[in-house]
């Protein structure tokens, strides 16, 4: 083996054989959530059952992308690459439209901004979903 191997990165999924359609969403600037069939319960993170049910019979569908935020935390310490030189970022749990919470980072908002029922929607960088204050500037 020649080289020095590449520094791994924390902030990227893996993607398995069931994840891969959320992720391959994800790159394409859709939110995907998954609905019981038998309860009509929303979850996420996606699961190939129901939590709330037990039951298999779930499908995916398009999230609208919009949550508020529900509690937060600026992280100003991370040595995991490339968490590190992202320093201080907002680590977030976000109450989707749909219904279930979702941890996420919150960007493009000054952290003094941050606040219980802020309106939020879904960005994509790197087909990671953050969310950012609804309205803010186009980008991630």
């Amino acid at each position: 083996m020649t080289g020095t191997p590449a520094t791994p990165r924390y902030d990227l999924p893996e993607a398995d054989a069931f994840t891969r359609t959320y992720w391959d969403a994800a790159w394409q600037g859709v939110l995907l959530l998954r609905r019981c069939g038998a309860c009509e319960r929303v979850h996420h993170y996606p699961r190939e059952f129901c939590p709330h049910c037990w039951s298999e019979d779930v499908s995916w569908f398009a999230a609208t992308g919009r949550a508020t935020l529900h509690t937060w935390s600026v992280v100003h310490r991370n040595d995991l690459p490339p968490f590190k030189d992202r320093t201080p970022y907002a680590a977030a749990v976000v109450d989707l439209a749909e219904g279930p919470r979702m941890m996420t980072e919150i960007v493009h908002c000054a952290h003094e901004d941050l606040r219980p029922g802020l309106e939020l929607e879904a960005v994509f960088p790197e087909g990671v979903p953050k969310f950012r204050p609804r309205g803010g500037p186009t980008g991630a």
